[in-house]
């Protein structure tokens, strides 16, 4: 097995900072630009330049216009842009419905999304009560481990369950399941009963219950949790949230533009 050098590292990162200078030269203003132009502003050898522009255009993250020879940005880049816009738009959407579903529950609401074997939270409100769970906008956490993570993963195809049942299943607090074969049958189950459940498992004294939300296409975008101090959600009392749950994340789902 080689190892890559330091050398060859730091050269390959710098690269890659080189062609987000390059992106980043393209504006509303100034959509095609050339090679002379791009070396010039960057400071860097047309050589270079030239390299990292072929580079990126065989990525779809330029094209070079054929009438003016200038380069523009690649389809790529929106392709990869409507998926940032397509979490902000869940976001947007979901906030009237969340609202209503922190005031009918009582406790803190979230709305996460996949990122890699995490999930990434969006969007959250926090319960009014003295004891809650709280939370941040923009926090990660294993998905595994946590009811919105198990709700996306659960419903969200066989290749996303195997990346993160083959990923490091670390345990957080003594009550982590992390063996999976037993996550596995985990996740069959919360297929059955539409919703997953988080018992201590993602953070010591805190209980969570979330649902998974679906776009136009029916693919699974976002999970959307309720979560509490267990001595307030036993297991019984979380499950009676699962109705109120299931019904806001139908209706945040038919937003979206899905019909079952």
């Amino acid at each position: 097995m080689t190892t890559e050098s330091t050398s060859s590292k730091s050269s390959r990162l710098s690269s890659v900072a080189a062609a987000v200078r390059v992106l980043k030269c393209f504006s509303e203003v100034e959509p095609e630009i050339g090679i002379s132009s791009l070396a010039k502003r960057l400071s860097l050898a047309k050589s270079t330049v030239h390299r990292l522009a072929v580079t990126l255009t065989s990525e779809g993250l330029l094209e070079q216009s054929p009438e003016t020879g200038r380069y523009r940005l690649g389809i790529n880049l929106f392709v990869m842009g409507a998926l940032v816009r397509r979490r902000l738009d869940v976001s947007n959407m979901a906030q009237p419905f969340l609202k209503g579903l922190r005031e009918k529950t009582g406790e803190t609401i979230h709305l996460a999304v996949m990122n890699e074997t995490n999930i990434l939270y969006l969007y959250n409100l926090e319960s009014s009560q003295a004891i809650r769970m709280k939370s941040y906008i923009g926090s990660i956490k294993p998905a595994f481990c946590t009811c919105e993570g198990r709700a996306i993963v659960a419903f969200g195809g066989t290749e996303l369950m195997n990346k993160v049942l083959s990923s490091p299943l670390t345990a957080r607090t003594p009550e982590t399941q992390t063996d999976p074969s037993k996550l596995m049958n985990m996740f069959a189950e919360i297929r059955a009963h539409g919703y997953a459940i988080d018992d201590e498992e993602s953070e010591q004294g805190m209980r969570g219950i979330g649902a998974p939300l679906r776009d136009i296409t029916g693919q699974v975008v976002a999970a959307i949790g309720i979560g509490g101090p267990s001595q307030r959600l036993t297991l019984k009392k979380l499950r009676s949230l699962a109705p109120v749950l299931l019904s806001t994340a139908e209706s945040i789902s038919t937003q979206l533009g899905y019909r079952a």
